[in-house]
């Protein structure tokens, strides 16, 4: 079979994850629920492949109601204002064994460029004859450059939210017919 065409995100087999500290001495996980993606690519590499990918702020999901529903207002994401993240490509370049992905990250009305890591798991063919491909993408991102800005501080003086962003996000396309 052949890499070569247009690639659809199989939300089944991925998964959003990121993680901020908090207070400094601890690390919150959350996820993102409902995303969708796009790859199309004309190497059998992968090399230069166009991805596109978005994800619902209102899927936020860190296993805490109050949080979230604070990520979700003005303070953070402003997500009646702005619902969506976007990413676009504007470089996947081979190194190594891996990859470089380049794009522009929209976070409420700020667009920034991001370089991430992608490790390729591979391609496999599924029970349904469907061809599979399958990446961890992981990297780091400052949540104040795209304009998540709020912010408090204990009374011993410790920040309560970290600017440092990780993201790990595995996703698996399935080759269009």
């Amino acid at each position: 079979m052949s890499n070569i065409g247009k690639w659809v995100l199989d939300p089944m087999h991925s998964e959003v994850q990121f993680k901020v500290k908090h207070l400094v001495i601890s690390t919150v996980t959350g996820t993102f629920k409902v995303f969708d993606g796009s790859l199309t690519t004309e190497s059998e590499d992968f090399t230069n492949a166009a991805i596109d990918f978005s994800l619902d702020v209102t899927s936020i999901d860190t296993n805490q109601t109050d949080r979230d529903n604070h990520l979700k207002s003005a303070d953070f994401f402003d997500a009646e204002k702005y619902p969506a993240m976007k990413f676009t490509s504007t470089a996947f370049t081979k190194s190594g064994d891996d990859y470089k992905l380049e794009g522009h990250l929209t976070i409420k009305d700020v667009t920034k460029p991001v370089t991430l890591d992608v490790e390729f798991g591979g391609t496999a063919t599924d029970f349904y004859n469907q061809e599979k491909a399958g990446f961890e993408v992981s990297g780091k991102i400052s949540r104040t450059a795209f304009g998540l800005t709020w912010n408090g501080v204990t009374e011993a003086g410790k920040i309560v939210v970290g600017d440092e962003i990780k993201l790990a996000i595995n996703v698996q396309f399935t080759k269009q017919a």
